[in-house]
């Protein structure tokens, strides 16, 4: 057989089903012929982000798979794979490759060199009989590794060439293992939760993939102590919950920031603590305990006082157990203290804002959205993901995500467009969700021509488009530039175009109608069609504790 179809047979041992691409490749061809359905998109960019959205959701088990055509469709690619790697998303990348005589020829595009920094493996197939052994290789790295995209490109001359059937036939899928902490480690984390006055437990998204939910809530629970999560971690702990904090990044919510100002130690579970613009930075002073299965992220932006290297479900439940030995059979001293005091803090903010929330100004204003969105979904029965910019700084503080995988929170490398692909991608993982991508004008305008891909392969999600035809989130970096040239008016009618490419669409101007429309466009993705909504809002600029931290 030739070495593609080697290729996909590998691939649907690995239980893969989907494969996005774009343009074209024989990986195309290949996976058709052993029955994995491709998903052929608009773009690449927005291939990689299906991939992405795919692997969020699924756990990357499996992963997603994206494949693409060497010179423009592996350069094409490049941002999406950025922003993946970024957010440390498990995916598996098949670029076609320059043929073996001109690898390495200047000017042509070699995926190994220039995707090297921003993959955490990458390997070229230099011949067809080590087809099983580069792949091996890979779901090793997506299995067991740091978290990233993983590349395999394949030359053009050996994905055409011929290998033993026997290689594929004798595959053996990689089974993941993972280790515990050092048991020293755990009984200093311990110890140093139990001697702290206001711990704090934030959960990143390392807490999503190795399936700790349970493991974290037991903790907080045992301890009484409240529990906030990364961007990328949201929705790692049920937002509902009386212990939850909620999201915290550049935004968040007043029970959030109080907490975390007012912390003398924070836990950090599954998350690097990586600084950026939208990361939430720790109060100096703080006892900083971090757990991680990455050794490379312990002590690189903050001083660590506790580190400890392991699996997160596992080091959870050691700490717990440490925590209850220590504690003698005793309740923890805080009781429900701090239900309450997060209980009390969460209601005087939310009336602070409910004049916003329940607004009947015209233009719409964007927080009424979100607030009719939130009474009438169950954060349980759906995905969420927001885009960059305004829609992702309104709506993290206040939507209330319910279990794993309920929201796909993102954005360290702040991708417009990102959104809409990750929203495809979680739907072809979890197709009985109702999945919705929030957007604004200027992120539409980056890869809405993908809500053709969506009505095309049948994948019935919801894009809610808040639309104030303007780049709003810039006005402070563009006030001499706007006031003479207008450069932050954008516009469209963005309902219109999205029923051209065969959606169902709705435009949406007064405030009343908000509710309403969210049902009928709800209605119509339980009918299977792709829906997006144009609500016409204003130029909403205040955001809640907005980098209030230090």
């Amino acid at each position: 057989m030739k070495t593609t179809v080697a290729i996909a047979h590998i691939l649907q041992a690995e239980g893969i089903e989907f494969l996005s691409a774009y343009p074209t490749t024989p990986v195309i061809e290949a996976v058709s012929e052993v029955g994995i359905r491709p998903i052929i998109c608009r773009q690449e960019r927005v291939g990689v982000d299906i991939a992405d959205g795919f692997s969020r959701v699924s756990n990357g088990k499996p992963p997603g798979v994206f494949a693409m055509q060497y010179g423009p469709g592996a350069e094409n690619a490049f941002s999406g794979i950025a922003t993946a790697f970024t957010d440390a998303a498990p995916l598996l990348v098949l670029p076609l490759g320059q043929p073996g005589d001109r690898d390495g020829v200047a000017p042509l595009f070699s995926s190994v060199r220039a995707y090297a920094p921003i993959t955490t493996s990458i390997q070229r197939l230099s011949a067809p009989e080590d087809v099983a052994d580069r792949m091996r290789r890979a779901f090793a790295a997506l299995r067991m590794g740091p978290g990233g995209p993983v590349m395999v490109e394949i030359p053009a001359d050996v994905a055409e060439a011929e290998v033993d059937d026997a290689i594929p036939a004798s595959y053996r899928p990689v089974r993941p293992v993972v280790a515990a902490p050092n048991p020293d480690d755990v009984q200093r984390a311990a110890r140093a939760l139990l001697d702290a006055r206001h711990p704090v437990l934030l959960a990143g998204q390392g807490v999503l993939y190795a399936g700790a939910g349970d493991e974290l809530m037991a903790l907080a629970e045992l301890l009484g102590v409240p529990v906030a999560t990364t961007m990328a971690g949201k929705s790692a702990f049920p937002e509902k919950h009386p212990l939850a904090l909620g999201s915290v990044s550049g935004v968040m919510n007043e029970a959030a920031r109080h907490f975390v100002q007012q912390a003398d130690l924070v836990c950090g579970i599954g998350t690097s603590f990586t600084k950026h613009i939208m990361s939430m930075p720790i109060p100096s002073g703080v006892t900083v305990v971090q757990l991680t299965n990455n050794p490379r992220d312990i002590a690189k932006d903050y001083d660590v006082d506790v580190a400890a290297v392991g699996d997160a479900s596992l080091a959870l439940r050691q700490i717990a157990a440490a925590c209850r030995e220590l504690m003698g059979g005793n309740p923890s001293a805080r009781d429900g203290a701090t239900a309450a005091e997060i209980e009390r803090l969460q209601r005087a903010w939310l009336g602070d804002w409910m004049p916003k929330l329940t607004s009947e100004t015209k233009p719409i204003n964007p927080y009424r959205v979100i607030w009719e969105f939130m009474q009438r979904v169950d954060p349980n029965e759906a995905i969420v993901t927001h885009d960059s910019g305004s829609p992702r700084d309104q709506i993290m503080p206040f939507y209330q995500a319910g279990g794993p995988r309920t929201y796909l929170g993102w954005g360290k490398s702040h991708g417009l467009g990102t959104g809409l692909g990750l929203s495809i991608g979680a739907k072809l993982a979890a197709p009985d969700k109702f999945v919705v991508n929030y957007m604004g004008d200027a992120a539409f305008g980056m890869t809405g021509l993908d809500i053709e891909t969506a009505v095309r392969c049948k994948i019935p999600i919801l894009t809610i488009v808040l639309n104030n035809s303007s780049m709003a989130i810039e006005a402070r970096h563009l006030p001499l530039s706007h006031a003479k040239y207008r450069t932050r008016d954008i516009g469209g009618d963005y309902a219109d175009m999205a029923a051209a490419m065969g959606a169902w669409a709705e435009r949406v101007h007064e405030p009343d109608d908000v509710g309403p429309a969210l049902e009928r466009a709800r209605r119509a993705t339980e009918d299977g069609r792709t829906a997006l909504l144009e609500f016409i809002t204003s130029e909403e600029i205040t955001f809640s504790n907005k980098n209030v931290i230090s």
